[in-house]
């Protein structure tokens, strides 16, 4: 399974990029296989302030409901559109264009709770 080295992971199997303070955020290669064809999509909309570790939307796959968790503290900037009308990108695509969104970082020091490639497969792996 394909988890790339440029990104950071959270334990509850999101993904996060850091692009100076903006984190565009994902749910990992192995969450959504484990998931299985992903249906439903809900996340917040543009201007929502999230807290690190708290749900920050549902992702809804033929086999289960799950929440997903927010990778960081901070502003959402920017939401991936075309998710709404076809959530079944992610499964497709869950690093590039399954991204799900953006967040401008209040604190920059959360980025060092998280794991990295080689962490998250180890975890995974387990």
């Amino acid at each position: 399974m394909n988890f790339p080295e440029t990104l950071l992971y959270t334990k509850d199997h999101e993904w996060a990029l850091n692009k100076n303070g903006t984190v565009t955020v994902g749910i990992t290669a192995f969450a959504q296989d484990q998931l299985g064809d992903i249906v439903y999509l809900e996340l917040p909309k543009v201007g929502t302030t999230l807290e690190k570790g708290k749900t920050f939307g549902v992702v809804e796959s033929v086999k289960a409901v799950s929440d997903l968790y927010s990778p960081v503290s901070g502003e959402v900037v920017k939401m991936n559109d075309p998710l709404k009308n076809s959530p079944d990108i992610i499964n497709k695509d869950p690093y590039d264009k399954g991204w799900m969104i953006e967040v401008k970082v209040s604190n920059p020091q959360e980025l060092k709770d998280l794991l990295t490639q080689e962490q998250y497969q180890k975890l995974v792996a387990s």
